[in-house]
């Protein structure tokens, strides 16, 4: 399961780092060329504290509490390096990415759903 268990993560740290990322002005600037407003900025940030708060818990459960947080950390870091090389050469490539994380990490989550 350890696969499947890491696809979720890496697709939900991803998102979740895009979204406390686009939360802030300089970065939301440079994707959509407007600041956010605050309410958006709001729900951003609460989607990226959420969504980080799952992929440790789906870490923690499907890989048991000794390794799941390593392995969270990993992915954590392996989303991080990812989104930051993105923001230096294609920052409008984003938001798409992080869509495209986010349902990426669905199938895994489905299939991980399903066999439990």
């Amino acid at each position: 399961m350890t696969p499947l268990v890491l696809a979720a993560n890496l697709g939900l740290s991803f998102a979740a780092l895009a979204a406390l990322c686009l939360s802030l002005n300089r970065h939301h600037a440079e994707v959509f060329d407007r600041k956010a407003e605050r309410a958006a900025a709001l729900r951003l940030r609460l989607f990226g504290w959420g969504a980080i708060a799952l992929s440790f818990l789906v870490a923690g459960l499907w890989e048991g509490w000794a390794f799941g947080p390593v392995q969270w950390i990993g992915a954590l870091t392996g989303a991080a390096v990812g989104l930051v090389l993105l923001l230096s050469y294609r920052p409008r490539y984003v938001a798409p990415a992080a869509l495209a994380a986010l349902v990426a990490a669905a199938l895994p989550l489905a299939v991980l759903a399903v066999s439990a």
